[in-house]
C-alpha cells in the first residue's frame, strides 16, 4: 500500500515540477519567476522527503534540510534585489 501512495505522490510531485517550470519559462515579470523558483525549490525539498522515505535513508533528510535553508536564503536575497532596484 505505501509503494502505491509513493509513486501517486512521485506523479504529482513531477506534474507540478512541469507546471512551475512552465510558469517560470512563460513569467511576465522578475517576481513571478522568483516565485516559480521558490516553488521549485520546495519541490525539490519534497522530492528528496519522498525518496528519503522510500529508500529508507535517513540522512536524505538532511540533505532537504539544506536545500530548503539554501532557497529560502535565496529568496531573502531576491527579495532585497527587488526591493532596491524598485527604489532605484
Amino acid at each position: 500500500m505505501l509503494t502505491i501512495a509513493i509513486k501517486i505522490v512521485y506523479l504529482m510531485l513531477s506534474l507540478s515540477l512541469l507546471m512551475a517550470f512552465i510558469r517560470l519559462s512563460r513569467g511576465p515579470s522578475l517576481p513571478d519567476r522568483v516565485v516559480s523558483l521558490e516553488l521549485i525549490a520546495s519541490i525539490v525539498v519534497a522530492f528528496v522527503g519522498v525518496h528519503a522515505i522510500d529508500s529508507g535513508v535517513a540522512s536524505l533528510l538532511d540533505v532537504a534540510i539544506v536545500i530548503a535553508l539554501t532557497s529560502f536564503l535565496a529568496a531573502v536575497g531576491f527579495a532585497r534585489f527587488l526591493e532596491r532596484g524598485a527604489q532605484g
